[in-house]
């Protein structure tokens, strides 16, 4: 039926085709010089842009109409949108439109600040993360194996953020913490350090303080650490259960005992908690003992 009414269109039996935007699919009807759209406020900048082009496919002069209710109220991107179609004329205006779009929407649905389903409710960051996450355990499931994954909570009393005078760019700020936090091995972390001292100079107290939160979070995740926890002059180190039960005892205790009063360790809910109590002397240097301890404890592991 349809193949009939486009045929009788093309060989002039009729005048007027009244369409669906189902003709922005690549219809080519060179001797089409009119082209008139209901309601275009309420399609895509780049659908109002294939519908355009569906005249003026020979050497007449053709005309593009969009239309929209005399008494409605546009939406800012409606708006937008009409005045891109409108203001894109030349040959060649696909790419300038798609800028113009992208910057109308954001870098599409996924990137861009509107989600949808279940991306809405998690973010775009975490989301990629859980995908990974499930990857993973499908892998070692197909092997028989289980996996854990760890996201460490640090609560520690340092100022570790990226100054203002130092990173003044909020998007490249933004950036720069995402790369913090993407940091995994050692490797990825000399190269961080390398590439803010090339882009950026030498960097303040406050990027230091947040490259050592970061060593202790990577090393904290290896090694299955639950809670970092500071608390005026003792800091908590908390295992989850599956690391508890990876422990070697009697190397652990020989290791605790070498610190003295400073270092202690304690059973709760099946869990190993660590306390580091420290003194004046040794303040200074504490995060520097919990990263030796986190460093050690993958050698007391079977």
């Amino acid at each position: 039926e349809l193949e009939n009414v486009m045929h009788a269109f093309l060989n002039r039996e009729y005048d007027v085709l009244v369409s669906t935007t189902i003709i922005e699919t690549g219809v080519d009807i060179p001797n089409v010089n009119t082209l008139i759209v209901d309601r275009a406020d309420r399609m895509g900048l780049s659908q109002l842009y294939q519908l355009r082009g569906r005249v003026g496919r020979s050497n007449r002069i053709a005309y593009a109409y969009f239309t929209y209710l005399p008494d409605q109220v546009l939406t800012e991107v409606a708006t937008k949108r009409l005045q891109a179609i409108k203001e894109f004329t030349e040959l060649g205006s696909g790419f300038k439109i798609a800028m113009r779009d992208l910057s109308i929407r954001g870098a599409g649905n996924i990137l861009g600040a509107q989600q949808h389903g279940f991306i809405d409710s998690v973010g775009f960051d975490l989301y990629s993360e859980m995908l990974k996450e499930a990857v993973e355990r499908r892998k070692h499931g197909l092997t028989g194996e289980t996996v854990e994954t760890v996201n460490p909570e640090l609560q520690l009393k340092i100022d570790a953020y990226i100054p203002d005078m130092y990173i003044s760019d909020g998007k490249q700020k933004i950036n720069m913490y995402k790369r913090f936090r993407a940091v995994e091995v050692a490797d990825d972390l000399v190269d961080l350090k390398d590439e803010l001292v090339d882009r950026y100079g030498d960097y303040p107290a406050e990027v230091e303080a947040l490259i050592q939160v970061t060593e202790l979070r990577m090393y904290a995740k290896r090694e299955k650490v639950e809670l970092i926890k500071e608390q005026k002059n003792t800091i908590t180190i908390t295992l989850t259960q599956t690391a508890t039960k990876q422990l070697l005892f009697d190397k652990l205790t020989n290791y605790v005992n070498d610190f003295g009063r400073m270092l202690k360790f304690k059973f709760e809910n099946d869990q190993v908690i660590f306390t580091f109590m420290f003194d004046k002397r040794s303040q200074n240097d504490r995060y520097q003992y919990v990263k030796s301890l986190l460093q050690a404890l993958h050698d007391f592991k079977g």
